[in-house]
């Protein structure tokens, strides 16, 4: 059955399909072992027009931003997609789009838990990755899982965001968190999501040779370098995740429209974290808009079916997610729900 075919009924027996996905520990069996899977619309628009959704009777948004191996702080504004604010970005340091791989928060380093997202917290400080230096590896695929977890950064890269220990990919020296996989035996992989970039490696047989061309972030320069302020420089994502550290930030909508919103509360980043693993353990992917969409589609559902039924309805159906995978989305949801009832509950009085 191909990786992403269309997704059959849901009256179906589901019980392959469950078989097909073993253990929720992605990295015990392989990088993407969900099965029943469409193409997901791209989740980020490139509308130059989207800045008519951002009140533009307030003062407009202003970012600082640094390239990551040093670089004077630039000030990035009028941009309303994750694409614009890497043109936004570009001209403002005047280099080529297609040079910046990704954008981390609060951070000058390769630090795959500060990575920009979906949301950019009002107060987060903008670092933009470079291409580095590109090197080709030859590897064989010895095991059923290479022990990769790919992203991308919303403008046409993927690039590996975590590695399995012990893994396959762990064993080659020369692959490393960040690298941005531009080619497979030969094939481009620019312009891709980073999901159809995990679903190619996944198809390769086992015990296949191939070949992987890897552009790395630049890792030289300053080491040191920072915001001048300090409290940028000191604002971290909440609990080290890419959801701002302002009180508000500014979220792009899968529409492509920007839209300030309260920053989420504890229930909502456990929750959209919680399906996060859930995406990669069961597909090989880190994707923080995209779970944030499930979490936004189920947090006002009050059963598996109509949370069932509002993905069917959405975009997302074309992923053709499993009644069992659904079921596991809607226990992480549930689950953070009950939590933040339990920890906003009044403590009884004592009786005396």
């Amino acid at each position: 059955m191909p990786l992403f075919a269309r997704k059959s009924s849901k009256q179906q027996n589901s019980q392959s399909a469950a078989s097909d996905a073993g253990s929720a520990d992605h990295y015990n069996n392989s990088d993407v072992t969900m099965r029943n899977r469409g193409s997901l619309p791209p989740t980020i628009s490139n509308n130059n027009n989207n800045n008519n959704n951002i009140d533009k009777s307030k003062a407009p948004l202003v970012f600082h931003c640094q390239l990551a191996h040093g670089s004077p702080t630039g000030l990035i504004h009028d941009f309303s997609s994750v694409r614009e604010l890497y043109q936004k970005i570009a001209e403002c340091f005047d280099i080529s789009e297609k040079d910046i791989l990704f954008c981390t928060l609060n951070s000058h380093k390769v630090d795959m838990t500060r990575l920009l997202g979906g949301q950019i917290g009002l107060d987060d400080f903008i670092f933009a990755h470079r291409k580095g230096r590109p090197k080709e590896i030859e590897i064989i695929k010895s095991q059923d899982a290479l022990g990769l977890t790919i992203t991308d950064n919303g403008a046409g890269y993927a690039f590996i965001k975590r590695i399995k220990e012990d893994s396959i990919i762990d064993r080659i020296e020369h692959i490393c968190v960040g690298d941005h996989i531009e080619k497979l035996n030969g094939q481009d992989m620019v312009g891709k999501r980073h999901y159809e970039v995990a679903r190619m490696l996944k198809d390769i047989p086992t015990g296949q040779t191939f070949t992987l061309r890897l552009i790395e972030p630049v890792r030289s320069g300053f080491q040191g370098i920072g915001p001048r302020n300090s409290s940028r420089a000191s604002g971290s994502s909440l609990g080290g995740r890419n959801y701002g550290s302002g009180k508000e930030t500014l979220r792009f909508k899968a529409n492509g429209n920007a839209q300030i919103e309260p920053k989420f509360d504890e229930s909502t980043v456990a929750g959209i974290d919680a399906i996060n693993n859930l995406l990669e353990s069961f597909m090989g992917i880190n994707d923080t808009e995209l779970a944030s969409q499930i979490w936004d589609l189920g947090i006002n559902k009050s059963n598996s079916m109509d949370f069932a039924e509002a993905i069917d309805n959405s975009d997302l159906e074309s992923f053709g997610f499993t009644d069992d995978f659904i079921i596991e989305l809607w226990g992480a949801i549930t689950d953070a729900r009950r939590k933040n009832t339990t920890e906003t509950s009044p403590t009884p009085a004592s009786n005396k």
